[in-house]
């Protein structure tokens, strides 16, 4: 049955376990997520199921308190989810930890947060992260509790015990799953939500870390339901729909994508593990119609072997690498896709604006477009006065509203805001008419060039035309003049020598002379980042190079 009332901007819900009980109600048996077993299998979990779990896990932690938060340490399983609402409706909050996270984030995470409880898988990947906790917890000098969970191949934990980094271990009842013998009816009960508060901090991401370690931005029930509701009517989702989780659900973009899915009453098809051939291959399989993602995991998409795909339809994309053009096109012409330029972060929600279908190419791929909340503001400001800049004008752009971070977790005195309750973003960008703008770069990434202000993407896509380049970055470092100059990293397609020279040329063909790069390196792989919403390029260690060269 398809939903007759699923939730509308004009009438959203408010908390999580509001949001539930309207899914729970207006379709019990459809398919909330779908799991990747341990064998490949797909596992679907519907919304009864989901509530059930959900219902079953809050009661057992009773010791968790209101205001606790609880470090969440697991892939992108439909366990994530479960211990999100059920935590939630402990009036307590998640920390999502990334399984890529060596010890020295851990530990951070741990002084920060100081979780009165971890949650970690029992095996996944072969990834030792009970090692790593260990060692955090050493360095942190704190001996969470753990919770232990076998994920979904459902195999009770038999010695929860081997877990204990000195705080205790134990398992959750094992969640039952239609795919195990024994597994009990469905409850004919509607879900009850818990007591929670929309005001009250359910979730925090961790930041980019540019300049040190990440802070943990923290945001509210009403805030991440709100955002969910508005981006499943930005993104055109609906009942019968499946978003793809590929991308972590510890990172902000594939939390609020997956957030987004639910909310609309579709399906999220969570995929652990990216591999490009598997996730096409699931994609065609369960009829995939939007994707959320960055350049870098649609690059290795698009160069696996062709599939059809007939059911997608919507591709959200975050330029990090300066290949979403190419991407775009590619979805356009081998699969029909309309292709949309998003902006978000850690602290104000991912996808928190995107462009509309009508807007055209190929400006439709860049960052930015509309505000998809109605009650969110963004303006332009001045960096060095801080003044608001009008329309058309190039500035910081900053946010208001009820996306913008709540608190930082650790960090009680840390502002969230001007006194206008205004959210420095740290990017440049222009405000083109109210609620929609365009975005330029971070603001540490603009260059200076001869009294311009550039945007290096211009000078990266021109280089990554070339036939011999594969992907390129630009830095601007001091010239002897102590003028900025800028300089060019590119890698070459497999089998090319691109050369240096000539690649200046091709961009004096293009660009301004200003714009021409002072020199370009030729080196064998980007130093790259790897965080929990995508692969980024270390511009700062390009800098450092640059510098020494």
């Amino acid at each position: 049955m398809v939903s007759p009332h699923p939730p509308t901007q004009s009438d959203p819900p408010r908390t999580f376990g509001e949001l539930l009980v309207r899914l729970v109600a207006a379709d019990a048996e459809a398919v909330a997520l779908i799991d990747r077993g341990p064998d490949g299998a797909a596992l679907p979990v519907t919304r009864a199921e989901f509530a059930a779990r959900v219902a079953a896990l809050t009661g057992e932690l009773s010791a968790v308190a209101p205001g606790d938060t609880v470090a969440v340490w697991l892939p992108s399983w439909s366990d994530a989810l479960v211990w999100q609402w059920a935590v939630a409706a402990r009036g307590a909050n998640v920390i999502g930890v990334n399984t890529r996270y060596g010890v020295a984030e851990a530990t951070h995470v741990l002084q920060r947060a100081r979780p009165s409880l971890v949650v970690l898988p029992a095996a996944f990947h072969d990834l030792d992260l009970l090692d790593r906790l260990r060692s955090a917890a050493t360095s942190a000098g704190q001996t969470p509790p753990v919770a232990v969970v076998p994920g979904p191949s459902r195999q009770p934990v038999t010695d929860p015990s081997e877990f204990d980094v000195g705080g205790g271990a134990w398992s959750p009842s094992a969640p039952w799953s239609p795919s195990a013998p024994s597994a009990p009816s469905a409850p004919s009960a509607p879900f009850a939500p818990g007591p929670e508060e929309p005001d009250a901090l359910v979730v925090a991401f961790t930041t980019s870390g540019s300049t040190g370690m990440p802070k943990l931005a923290a945001h509210s029930a009403g805030a991440v339901v709100g955002h969910a509701v508005a981006d499943a009517a930005a993104m055109g989702l609906r009942p019968g729909d499946t978003v793809l989780g590929a991308l972590p659900l510890s990172g902000v973009f594939g939390y609020n994508a997956a957030m987004a899915g639910l909310a609309a009453g579709a399906t999220v098809l969570l995929e652990p593990v990216f591999d490009a051939d598997t996730v096409l291959d699931a994609m065609a399989h369960h009829g995939v119609t939007h994707v959320g993602a960055g350049d870098d995991m649609m690059l290795r998409m698009s160069q696996a072997a062709s599939r059809e795909l007939p059911d997608w339809r919507w591709l959200g994309i975050a330029d990090f690498q300066g290949r979403s053009r190419e991407i775009a096109e590619w979805a356009r012409d081998a699969h029909g896709v309309r292709t949309t330029g998003v902006y978000g972060s850690s602290e104000a929600f991912a996808l928190l604006s995107m462009w509309p279908d009508d807007d055209p190419e190929p400006h439709r791929w860049t960052g930015g477009g509309r505000l998809v909340g109605a009650t969110t503001e963004v303006r332009a400001v001045d960096q060095d006065t801080r003044a608001a800049l009008g329309p058309g004008a190039e500035g910081e752009l900053e946010f208001r509203g009820p996306t913008v971070v709540d608190a930082y977790l650790g960090e009680p005195d840390r502002p969230t805001g001007d006194a206008d309750g205004w959210f420095a973003s740290g990017d440049l960008g222009v405000v083109t008419e109210p609620g929609v703008f365009t975005y330029t770069c971070r603001a540490g990434d603009a260059l200076r060039l001869r009294g311009f202000l550039v945007d290096p993407a211009e000078i990266e896509v021109r280089l990554a035309a070339h036939p011999s380049v594969h992907t390129a970055k630009v830095v601007g470092v001091p010239g002897p003049d102590g003028a900025t100059r800028a300089v060019a990293f590119v890698v070459g397609e497999p089998g090319t020598a691109p050369d240096p020279e000539a690649l200046r040329v091709w961009c004096h063909e293009a660009l301004a002379h200003f714009k021409v790069p002072h020199a370009v390196r030729v080196i064998e792989e980007m130093p790259t980042t790897s965080g929990t919403n995508g692969t980024k390029i270390r511009a700062a260690t390009l800098r450092e190079w640059a510098t020494a060269l």
